[in-house]
C-alpha cells in the first residue's frame, strides 16, 4: 500500500514541476541574477610588510605609518619659562643665631659683626653692577623703598587687590602669598618700625644668558606688626588684631635690571632655621546646645554657651 502511493506521489510532482516550468518558458520569465554589495571591513591599522622587505631598512617610518592611518604625531609638551622674575633665590643670606637679641658689645656679637664684614666683599661687587643699570640706586634709601614695598603689598593682600599685587610682587612671589587665602579675612597693621630697616645682602645673578642680569637685595625688618586671619565663617584661625607682636623678616627685592621698564617687587622672605614656630591654628570646634522640644526657641531659652577652656591645639 505504501509502495504505489509513493509512486503516485512522485508523479504528481513531476507533473507539477514540468507545467511550471512549461509556464515559465510561455511568459519568457527569467530569474534575477544574485545581487553581490562591497562590505567595508575594520579599518587595519597595521600593514604587514612586503616579501623581500623585511630586512630593508626604511628611511621614514613615520611617513609610512601615517599613511597606514594609525599614527599620531609625537606631541611635545613644553613649559613656558617667564623671565620677569627669577624661579628662586641665588645664594641666600644666612642671618647670624641670635639676632636682634645679642648685643653687637659681646662678644658673640662682635664676632658675628666680623663675619657679616667678609662676606660683604661679594655684596659690594653686586651693588656696583646694579648701579651700573640703576644709578638711581642707593642702600640708604633703597631700605626705607623695599619697607614701603613690603607695607603695600600687605595692605593689597588683606584687600585682594590682584592687580596691585602682581605690581608689587613676582611671578614667585605672588602664589605664595595668595594660596589658600581667597575664602580667607585678612586684618594686618603696621605699626611701628623698632630699628631701621637696612641693607644685609645683594647678589646679581644672571638667567639664561650671561647679559641677562637680576638684582637681588636681601632687607633686615624689625618691626611690630598685628595680624589675625578669620576662616570663610567669620572665626578667628590666627593671631589677634589687639596683641602686636616683634617681627624680625629679611625680605628679597627684586628687579630685572636689563628691563628699562622694570622695578623692584618683593620676591620672598628667608626665614632662618633658628627662628621660633608659628602660632599654631585655632581649630573651629562645634558646641552641643540644649535639646529643643516641639514649638520651643533657643532664644527663649536663655541658655548660656560655655567658654571652652585654653587647649594648646596641634597642627
Amino acid at each position: 500500500m505504501a509502495t504505489p502511493m509513493r509512486r503516485t506521489l512522485v508523479a504528481l510532482h513531476r507533473a507539477t514541476c514540468s507545467s511550471l516550468m512549461n509556464a515559465e518558458a510561455s511568459l519568457d520569465l527569467r530569474h534575477p541574477l544574485p545581487l553581490y554589495l562591497p562590505v567595508r571591513t575594520k579599518k587595519r591599522y597595521f600593514i604587514p610588510p612586503a616579501v623581500g622587505m623585511k630586512g630593508m631598512k626604511d628611511a621614514n617610518i613615520e611617513e609610512r605609518a601615517r599613511k597606514a592611518g594609525g599614527a599620531h604625531r609625537q606631541q611635545y609638551f613644553e613649559r613656558p619659562i617667564n623671565i620677569a622674575s627669577t624661579s628662586g633665590v641665588f645664594d641666600p643670606y644666612i642671618p647670624p643665631e641670635g639676632d636682634a637679641r645679642l648685643s653687637s658689645l659681646s662678644k658673640e656679637g662682635l664676632k658675628q659683626r666680623a663675619e657679616q664684614i667678609k662676606q660683604s666683599a661679594g655684596s659690594q661687587l653686586a651693588i656696583r653692577k646694579i648701579k651700573e643699570h640703576d644709578p638711581q640706586f642707593s642702600t640708604k634709601s633703597f631700605a626705607e623703598q623695599a619697607q614701603e614695598i613690603f607695607i603695600e603689598a600687605h595692605t593689597a593682600l588683606t584687600q585682594f587687590n590682584k592687580e596691585k599685587l602682581h605690581s608689587l610682587l613676582t611671578e614667585r612671589c605672588y602664589p605664595e602669598m595668595t594660596r589658600g587665602n581667597r575664602y580667607k579675612t585678612i586684618s594686618w597693621r603696621f605699626l611701628e618700625s623698632l630699628e631701621p630697616p637696612k641693607v644685609v645682602h645683594a647678589r646679581c645673578p644672571d638667567m639664561i644668558s650671561k647679559g641677562n642680569l637680576y638684582g637681588q637685595v636681601t632687607v633686615r625688618m624689625h618691626s611690630k606688626q598685628t595680624l589675625a586671619i578669620y576662616d570663610r565663617f567669620g572665626r578667628l584661625m590666627m593671631g589677634s588684631e589687639e596683641q602686636p607682636k616683634d617681627v624680625l623678616e629679611y625680605l628679597v627685592i627684586e628687579r630685572h635690571l636689563i628691563n628699562p621698564y622694570g622695578r623692584w617687587r618683593l620676591h620672598g622672605k628667608i626665614v632662618p632655621s633658628w627662628a621660633p614656630a608659628k602660632d599654631p591654628i585655632i581649630k573651629t570646634v562645634l558646641i552641643p546646645g540644649p535639646d529643643l522640644k516641639p514649638g520651643e526657641e533657643f532664644e527663649a531659652l536663655n541658655h548660656q554657651v560655655p567658654k571652652p577652656e585654653a587647649v594648646q591645639w596641634s597642627k
